[in-house]
């Protein structure tokens, strides 16, 4: 449908019926809360786009460019032109301006009338009245109109220096000043003093007994007919060091292993022990301290990682009635994935969630602490700051490691009405988890990060970018001398699961340096096995012979370990070395446990053979639990597991493709030839059809009708459920009713009885 003559555009409504498909598309693309749900024609569309929430909505999408250039379109009066912005905007590049205003058109924040083009009057309320610093109209404030150009600057001229310093106090804003009592606009004093001969000249009003306002008008000519004082219609530059790409992809895969060999040692013991659920829900502190004991990371580190578990779905509420945080049977299934395939799912959920790990351990406005895991870390925000952080960062070209300054201000041009007031804090945050990730290498956004950017949920593709670049896995370890194992390299399967078992981590890095020691031992010969299986584990796991000091510790704990045994009376402790059971009655620590000596080599404690087992643990002997018949019991520790059940992201709103787009305007364009011809048609009937409007659509319909002085038809239905139509006058929309006067009868509409309303 070709686009209506500008002659006949009258308004918004008017000038949306008048665009082609193409550019209906483009509007429903820019802007899609339109299309939610379904107008019922291009009115209805106009109507919707009028409110002030999706007003809002637009306007907080704007960069620094567009915001700017619509609030000197905003602040130029009721018309304006590209030319007379070009001058506003401190004569400014003529064809930008124009491709700024044809973005500002195509997002239906102004329409073009025969005259120029016009700024929608609900753009102009969300803006508000102190657009760009400036003031009121002097229309608008007690006085009258302002003078013309030529006598404002002639008045300013003459203007006495105390005057003149308070006009440069109030020309860029904020257009209020407060006077002190005795200069004050009611008393009298010297004709030159400042605000009293501001206010005789007409540069300043009073609007209170001690404050003055500073017109737009006189404002214009101070600032020389510029709306604003520095205009930033350019991006800031994004400059830093640059890498070498190699060097950026090899750090990135390193971090990318690391982070998932954090994750399987993490889960891995919260699948035999999982920490409880708080009653408000999240991980209570001492847990994640423990966690980060283990792990050997920093809390903040730490909460990154355990908020990652959960963001992969790898972790959740087991939902009983003494809840834990468990693995989900997803991290079983995670875990038998190649290497990265498991990193680009997790990247790839990182990057669209809406929890925030750098809120752990922050406060809330109600000052509570925010645990890691709870509701208070979900911020939705985040994640089209994580976006634009990384796009910007992208941006900047290959290897380059943009500062987190540079960011920041590129992040607050980019978006000037949506920024937190810790901006800089969160953009560092962002960079930090991206770095612990892999995303990022030295800075700068490696080749997977890009492919996570673009990867558009495609697992495969973003998995194929990150493998080349992970450390290649190792099937053995160096024993050492020293005690200690050296991994050269990433471990995984049974071989990690064993190293898990019978050493502690000691440093991580390049290489993991793993610790064998009593407690380590003992931990493995625990869980069933005997000391020449743990000796024949190690020599298939060393590339390298066992060193005799390795050797011996495991044969000297495995000769002690068994030595005590322990069976339920309470407990009964029983031992062939009666040397070592003098000890235990002697070992004050252990009076909680009440042991008694019934014979030389047993004795008895009224506490519970696990309580017993622990106590004698901790104290350094190195007993085992028995069995009724005598034989040794080797403890199970079942793994738990949780499925996790399916959540849809409140948060996370899909875009409408082109194909759907383009259905609904077809759609549109054929319910507004519709509603032509019965217009057209003469039925006896009178006025256009009436849409289906929702409340919120009709009020913005009605809101313009006032404004504008113009009637409406619109569709109300009585007490008893009956629809009738009428041609109404409105007059004041206030409190959910609507007040004007319909065949000349004044009427006060409920607004939720209001079923459509359509201009006249």
């Amino acid at each position: 449908m070709p686009p209506r003559s500008p002659s006949t555009t009258r308004s918004l409504a008017d000038d949306i019926r008048g665009r082609s498909d193409e550019e209906l598309t483009a509007l429903l693309a820019a802007r899609p809360d339109l299309a939610r749900p379904a107008p019922s024609d291009l009115t209805a569309l106009a109507a919707r786009s009028s409110t002030r929430a999706s007003t809002a909505r637009a306007i907080d999408g704007l960069d620094t460019a567009h915001a700017q250039v619509l609030e000197a379109a905003s602040a130029g009066g009721e018309v304006v032109t590209p030319a007379g912005l070009t001058r506003s905007l401190g004569d400014a590049d003529p064809d930008r301006v124009t491709r700024l205003l044809d973005d500002l058109w195509g997002l239906a924040l102004v329409w073009r009338a025969p005259e120029g083009l016009v700024v929608t009057r609900t753009a102009k309320d969300v803006l508000g009245e102190g657009v760009a610093g400036l003031g009121p109209s002097a229309s608008d404030l007690p006085g009258g109109d302002a003078p013309d150009a030529a006598t404002l600057r002639a008045a300013i001229e003459a203007a006495p220096p105390r005057a003149r310093a308070i006009l440069d106090r109030l020309t860029w804003g904020p257009p209020v000043g407060i006077v002190p009592p005795e200069d004050g606009p009611g008393r009298p004093g010297p004709s030159d003093d400042g605000p009293r001969w501001l206010l005789a000249h007409g540069l300043v009003r009073a609007v209170a007994a001690d404050q003055v306002a500073l017109p737009r008008e006189v404002a214009m000519v101070l600032r020389e007919g510029r709306v604003h004082r520095q205009p930033q219609l350019d991006p800031p530059p994004l400059d830093g060091p640059q890498r070498d790409g190699d060097a950026v992809d090899a750090a990135a895969g390193s971090a990318a292993s690391a982070v998932l060999a954090l994750l399987d040692e993490l889960l891995d013991s919260w699948s035999q022990t999982p920490p409880r659920v708080l009653r408000t829900g999240g991980l209570a502190v001492r847990d994640l301290k423990a966690a980060a004991a283990r792990l050997d990371t920093s809390p903040e580190h730490t909460a990154y990682l355990v908020e990652l578990a959960l963001i992969g779905d790898l972790v959740a509420d087991d939902g009983e009635v003494d809840p834990h945080w468990v693995p989900t049977a997803e991290y079983d299934a995670w875990q038998t994935e190649p290497g990265g395939e498991r990193w680009a799912r997790l990247a790839m959920a990182w990057l669209t969630t809406t929890r925030a790990p750098h809120r752990v351990g922050s406060r809330t406005d109600a000052a509570a602490v925010v645990n890691a895991l709870g509701p208070d870390v979900q911020w939705p925000p985040i994640r089209s700051l994580r976006r634009e952080v990384l796009d910007l960062l992208s941006a900047a070209g290959a290897g380059v490691a943009t500062t987190p300054a540079d960011l920041a201000a590129a992040v607050r041009w980019r978006r000037p009405r949506r920024v937190p007031r810790t901006l800089e804090d969160v953009v560092e945050a962002v960079l930090r988890e991206a770095a612990w990730l892999g995303v990022t290498g030295h800075g700068a956004l490696s080749v997977a990060g890009r492919a996570v950017l673009a990867g558009d949920g495609d697992v495969a593709v973003v998995a194929e970018s990150i493998h080349p670049h992970l450390p290649a896995p190792v099937d053995a370890v160096l024993l050492q001398a020293d005690l200690t194992a050296i991994a050269p390299g990433p471990v995984t399967g049974s071989l990690a699961a064993f190293l898990r078992l019978v050493a502690d981590v000691e440093s991580r890095g390049g290489a993991t340096v793993h610790r064998f020691s009593d407690a380590s031992i003992r931990r493995c010969l625990d869980t069933g096995w005997t000391g020449e299986d743990i000796l024949a584990g190690l020599r298939d796991a060393s590339s390298t012979p066992v060193p005799q000091p390795l050797e011996y510790l495991v044969r000297d704990v495995a000769r002690r370990h068994g030595t005590v045994r322990v069976r339920g009376v309470g407990a009964i402790v029983r031992s062939e070395d009666e040397a070592g059971l003098d000890l235990m009655l002697a070992n004050r620590r252990l009076a909680a446990l009440q042991l008694r000596r019934i014979a030389p080599t047993v004795l008895t404690s009224p506490t519970g053979p696990e309580v017993v087992l622990e106590m004698l643990r901790e104290e350094g002997f190195s007993p085992v639990a028995e069995s009724p018949s005598g034989t040794v019991t080797v403890p199970t520790r079942p793994v738990r597991r949780v499925v996790r059940r399916s959540t849809v992201d409140p948060a996370l709103v899909h875009a409408m493709d082109r194909a759907q787009i383009g259905s609904l305007v077809a759609g549109l364009r054929a319910a507004e030839s519709h509603a032509q011809a019965q217009a057209a048609t003469p039925a006896g009937r009178t006025g256009p059809p009436i849409p289906a409007n929702d409340p919120t659509t009709s009020v913005a319909v009605i809101r313009e009708a006032i404004a504008d002085g113009r009637a409406v038809w619109l569709g109300y239905s009585d007490g008893i459920g009956r629809t009738q139509r009428m041609l109404f006058y409105p007059e004041r929309l206030d409190g959910g009713r609507v007040s004007g006067v319909s065949q000349g009868v004044s009427r006060t509409l409920s607004i939720h009885r209001i079923t459509g309303v359509v201009t006249d």
